[in-house]
């Protein structure tokens, strides 16, 4: 098998795991990047880009480890030239973004996926694997419960308008979960404390989201980035009518993550394990499909569906009131001509 061929662009804390997740698959990799390009590929033996042109014209798949406000910008040229496209969560700062990506793929005839790695989790594919099952009946209450470190100070992750905040940049992951475990969502209400001041987010903040599932469960999901050394922890409890299940990453280390030791990954990400990195398994899943293999259990849909709740937990918040949402319409995607 020809060996793949991955554009990285970005140099950030997120790109180091998927940096290593790449090397460990034996991808040839070129990194492009405003910044950090040369340290990053000389840290890992990966080739550097000197223009996004010269980038696209030498890969297969470009991976996009960027702020949030750029991935509509950088995803839309990528599939303009006929590449693959990985996106980290979110797939894009707006749904509006995030459709357009997902037409412009499907237009295009090649195929996006969202990073939403904690899928990839053992212990969360696990009670995905039980919910499906019918272990516990149908879901009926689910609670999600994520935080740790706030980002950097300063940082474009506090700023709504660039893409950041604490729904759409850490809370994505559990609404995710959410949709996965218990379908589609007809409401979603939600409240933050300490409010964000002229769109941008106090430095440690809590938020907490409520969605009403159109089945009949409920998802409360609770977000915090805290002060500087707080551990980082999640955990997931998923209550239906003939038991729970339970995961809690203070009690079962193997819901950890393998970071490389680079001293430059940010504080808010999940502390290393020793088991393989749940996004090297996100990565060779990709891959898999982008070669002909089977679709990934992430698609480019389920990114547009969490940027949805997302807007309507922000909307919430702004408003006191409880937002009615229709998923299934809103994030169809059709077949449309893009100009990139």
């Amino acid at each position: 098998m020809n060996t793949l061929r991955v554009g990285l662009i970005g140099a950030g804390g997120i790109s180091h795991v998927h940096a290593a997740g790449w090397r460990e698959l034996g991808a040839h990799v070129t990194v492009y990047s405003h910044d950090g390009a040369a340290a990053l590929a000389a840290a890992y033996g990966f080739a550097v880009a000197d223009d996004l042109d010269e980038l696209l014209a030498t890969v297969d798949v470009v991976d996009i480890v960027t702020s949030s406000r750029s991935h509509r910008e950088l995803a839309l040229a990528a599939i303009a030239a006929g590449k693959h496209v990985v996106c980290e969560k979110p797939l894009a700062a707006t749904s509006e973004a995030a459709r357009e990506i997902a037409e412009a793929a499907e237009e295009a005839g090649v195929q996006v996926f969202p990073a939403h790695v904690v899928r990839f989790f053992p212990e969360y594919a696990r009670i995905k694997q039980q919910v499906d099952a019918g272990r516990i009946g149908a879901p009926a209450v689910l609670r999600f419960v994520r935080g740790g470190e706030a980002p950097r100070p300063g940082s474009w992750f506090f700023d709504e308008a660039a893409g950041g905040g604490i729904v759409l940049d850490q809370m994505i992951h559990d609404l995710d979960q959410a949709l996965w475990l218990a379908g589609d969502v007809s409401q979603v209400y939600a409240v933050q404390s300490p409010p964000s001041v002229d769109g941008i987010v106090p430095p440690q903040v809590t938020a907490h989201v409520v969605l009403t599932h159109t089945g009949g469960a409920l998802s409360h999901i609770q977000g915090t980035w805290g002060a500087t050394g707080m551990a980082f922890r999640t955990s997931a409890d998923i209550a239906g009518a003939t038991g729970v299940l339970a995961i809690d990453s203070a009690i079962d280390t193997a819901v950890m993550v393998d970071l490389p030791a680079s001293g430059q990954t940010d504080g808010y990400l999940p502390p290393a394990a020793h088991a393989e990195s749940p996004y090297t398994t996100q990565l060779r899943e990709f891959a898999r499909a982008f070669a002909g293999g089977p679709e990934p259990r992430v698609s480019a849909a389920d990114g547009i569906r969490a940027v949805l709740l997302a807007e309507a937990a922000a909307e919430s918040i702004r408003t006191g009131r409880a937002i009615d949402v229709d998923l299934a319409a809103a994030a169809a995607v059709e077949s449309v001509s893009v100009n990139a």
